[in-house]
């Protein structure tokens, strides 16, 4: 197209054509393919996870993570296979509000426990997921410096992605997968939100609540369910000014732990203080975990506790599968929206919306 500007009206003016700008893309550069992942069998998943190999191992948790029909069935294989090589691990949960240090703690206590005891350390962390995005950050690793680069140690960060219990029983899954492949100690660490302290409560054998002191209201940590839940409280950041405060927050705690009923286990819960950026008192709580292990152990509690959680997580993936059953069922999938829109309507109450879906699907199952 020519240019305006070069019109005899324009002699003292004048526009060049221009240069033909070329490709961005280098016309010299072969673009190779990136190979194809082979499929491992469940034969070759449960070997190199019994040899230890953290690679094959990490393959393994992603397939249990995945929500590919295909996936998921040659991942309950591999579990099936490597339940005979599990159990053999001291699991411990740990919970606590936003900001009280939960990553920088399982740190120093990972770190200690590897220098003091040895063995092989596994932290499974599960992020909370954004309700907008649906995207996690998945930067534990970022916050366990020393522990991330550990050789003995596998973290292993997992996002919420809204489901919580999905995400809670593939955590249960991937412990078998981490006890075969000879980790011995395991740290689940929670979202801090909603259910998510009672679904990790069903899996651990200790449960450890972090809580803060001179936030403001010393009691306003105390909430009956979790305290309840508790085998041991501990007190971070009592260090500097803060040792005074939280050395009374601790006997807060204590005074408060006696008015809840003794726990089956028959174990009264310990509040201890400690300084997870300065290592303090590390040692206490670990004294106090292995404690604790040895009491459960010798009264029986350590070996029912497993048994009713293995019969919790049956139960719970029942209940997963059917509610997956009803949802994706193509008759109660065309029908939801309109019992919906009766629902909002005001033609139909919620509850004989529920029934009529509910009768349709189990008279299809007939």
């Amino acid at each position: 197209m020519e240019h305006p500007e070069n019109n005899e009206a324009y002699k003292g003016l004048t526009v060049n054509q221009g240069v033909e700008q070329p490709s961005i893309v280098n016309p010299y550069l072969k673009l190779r393919k990136k190979p194809k992942r082979r499929q491992y069998t469940a034969a070759e998943y449960v070997e190199g996870i019994v040899k230890g190999d953290v690679t094959m191992l990490s393959q393994a948790v992603t397939l249990v993570e995945s929500v590919k029909p295909e996936h998921q069935a040659l991942a309950q294989e591999v579990i099936e296979k490597c339940l005979p090589y599990s159990g053999n691990s001291i699991r411990i949960g740990i919970s606590g509000v936003p900001g009280a240090g939960k990553s920088t703690s399982i740190d120093v206590f990972g770190l200690h426990v590897l220098e003091e005891t040895g063995g092989k350390l596994a932290v499974l962390a599960i992020d909370p997921s954004s309700e907008r995005s649906k995207g996690s950050i998945l930067g534990d690793k970022t916050r366990m410096e020393k522990l991330s680069v550990h050789p003995k140690s596998f973290i292993r960060p997992s996002p919420s992605a809204g489901s919580l219990g999905g995400v809670a029983r593939k955590t249960r899954e991937t412990i078998i997968l981490c006890e075969a492949a000879g980790f011995d100690k395991i740290f689940v660490e929670t979202v801090g939100v909603g259910q998510s302290e009672t679904a990790v409560h069903s899996m651990v054998d200790f449960f450890l609540l972090i809580q803060l002191a001179g936030t403001g209201d010393e009691l306003q940590g105390i909430k009956r369910g979790i305290m309840e839940m508790a085998d041991g409280i501990v007190i971070n950041k009592a260090d500097g000014n803060n040792i005074e405060k939280a050395k009374l927050a601790a006997t807060h705690f204590r005074n408060a732990l006696h008015l809840f009923p003794a726990p089956e286990s028959g174990w009264t819960p310990q509040v201890l203080t400690y300084s997870g950026f300065y290592n303090i008192g590390i040692k206490e709580i670990w004294d106090m975990i292995y404690a604790y292990i040895d009491f459960v152990r010798k009264n029986g509690y350590f070996e029912r506790r497993r048994n009713e959680q293995a019969k919790y997580w049956m139960y719970e993936t029942i209940n997963e599968h059917l509610r997956d059953s009803f949802y994706q069922n193509p008759q109660i999938a065309s029908l939801l929206p309109l019992q919906e829109r009766e629902v909002l309507e005001g033609k139909s109450t919620s509850f004989s919306a529920a029934r009529k879906l509910l009768e349709l699907y189990f008279a299809g199952l007939k």
